[in-house]
């Protein structure tokens, strides 16, 4: 019964494809036609219409160089703004109150923007969720390679150990010369001397205000492990941030 309907169905499409072609066909004349007969009537009565092309040819052209002209300016905006937030940057005009404002990716395009300052070479985020413990990459301006773990936290919660040494395995697994930890807080002392035995340089919170007002990074490492202050600072902290 199948191989009886077949034939009934074949035949039944034959029909539907030679309408569709017809119309299709109709259409393409129909357009033709009206092409010609605009055409015709173009050149019949252009005396009288060509003042109007005119006029929209003019408009057209005005539309679209008014609208070059605002991408252009988009552009020369967004690009010389991007060149002032760098400028910024090398120039350490951030407050360490805008650092807290900034979300974490923005945290780490920001020490990017101090190691390329201070001439790190090869720098580049590599932060994300499959990050292998690092968030930044580079070299040091003497060649030396350098990863870099950039934790934004609130003045009032400390870095803790584990995290410091989560640092240590990921310069392990980078092979790279030196590892720095840099936080806009304080370390506990256990991370502390958990950074400065294993030669992890940890930049706290006083540290990074000094980086980012012009001390270079390799200077840091001459003051790793301290500067977190008295038992006085660290009182002075607490009523500060809580």
């Amino acid at each position: 019964m199948a191989a009886a309907r077949k034939p009934r169905r074949t035949a039944a499409r034959k029909p539907r494809r030679t309408a569709a072609r017809k119309r299709r066909e109709q259409r393409v004349k129909a357009a033709v036609t009206g092409g010609a007969v605009a055409l015709v009537l173009l050149v019949a009565y252009w005396s009288e219409v060509w003042p109007y092309l005119l006029a929209a040819l003019l408009l057209g052209g005005a539309g679209a160089g008014g609208w070059w002209l605002w991408r252009t300016d988009r552009l020369l905006r967004g690009g010389d703004g991007k060149w002032r937030r760098e400028e910024a940057v090398r120039a350490g005009h951030r407050t360490l109150a805008e650092v807290d404002a900034m979300t974490g990716t923005e945290f780490e395009d920001f020490v990017v923007g101090l190691c390329r300052r201070d001439g790190c070479t090869d720098v580049r985020r590599v932060g994300g969720s499959h990050d292998d413990g690092a968030d930044v990459l580079g070299r040091l301006p003497d060649g030396r390679s350098m990863v870099i773990q950039c934790k934004r936290y609130t003045p009032r919660n400390k870095i803790p150990s584990r995290e410091v040494r989560d640092l240590l395995g990921a310069k392990t697994h980078f092979k790279a010369d030196v590892a720095v930890f840099v936080a806009t807080t304080y370390f506990t002392a256990p991370a502390e001397r958990f950074a400065t035995h294993n030669g992890i340089v940890a930049v706290h919170r006083d540290h990074l205000g000094l980086w980012n007002s012009g001390a270079s990074l390799p200077s840091l490492t001459a003051v790793n492990g301290a500067g977190q202050g008295t038992r006085l600072h660290r009182q002075r902290r607490r009523e500060t941030y809580g």
